[in-house]
């Protein structure tokens, strides 16, 4: 085999090693400098999706932020509650080089104003986050639930007080807190939220078609 066969299979094997650069618009999440990209990241590179098809929520997903968001801000309104109830993928700093999207946060108002007209990741951790399905590829995790666990987990020891996943493929709810057991209920189960405010997600699905 000559020199210059041997060079061009040596440079062929390089470029074929070489990483594909990934856009930093394909990065959902971050955690500890790691990037969590967008599930089927992989399409849009190849030229198979575009960025939106990735980066849209559905249909169902913003239909249960919207129902579920209004209700609590309308409750927390009639009890003269002082909360910020934020919603639609809410960036949260929750510790250096590390970020989530948040998909319905209720913070302290006073905590959070100072944070609400910058065009910046809020910094401070909110009450209660609710989360429905994710955007996230999973294909990285051994497990598909060491996602949602380490989510979960992360958030509480940021100083979130409750956690709470709602699955719409298994129609199951998982309820988080911090020194107490994780629940998974039902859809038609009354959750908890924050002081005394509960939601029955089947209830509010049925009263909303």
């Amino acid at each position: 085999m000559t020199t210059v066969v041997k060079n061009q299979l040596k440079n062929k094997k390089k470029k074929q090693t070489k990483r594909v650069k990934i856009p930093k618009a394909l990065v959902y999440e971050m955690r500890k400098g790691s990037p969590i990209y967008y599930r089927d990241y992989d399409k849009v590179l190849s030229g198979e999706l575009p960025l939106e098809a990735v980066m849209g929520n559905s249909g169902l997903h913003s239909w249960l932020v919207m129902i579920i968001s209004f209700f609590i801000r309308n409750i927390l309104k009639d009890k003269g509650k002082n909360y910020e109830v934020l919603s639609q993928e809410v960036g949260y700093k929750f510790a250096p080089r590390s970020w989530y999207n948040l998909d319905i946060a209720i913070w302290d108002k006073e905590k959070v104003k100072p944070y609400l007209k910058e065009n910046k990741l809020i910094p401070v951790a909110p009450e209660v986050v609710i989360e429905i399905d994710t955007k996230a590829d999973l294909r990285k995790f051994e497990n598909p639930q060491d996602y949602f666990h380490r989510k979960t987990q992360d958030l509480l020891d940021s100083g979130v007080k409750k956690v709470i996943w709602i699955f719409t493929k298994d129609k199951k709810i998982w309820i988080a807190e911090n020194k107490k057991p994780w629940l998974i209920v039902d859809f038609d189960y009354d959750v908890p939220v924050m002081d005394s405010i509960k939601f029955n997600l089947k209830k509010l699905m049925e009263e909303e078609e």
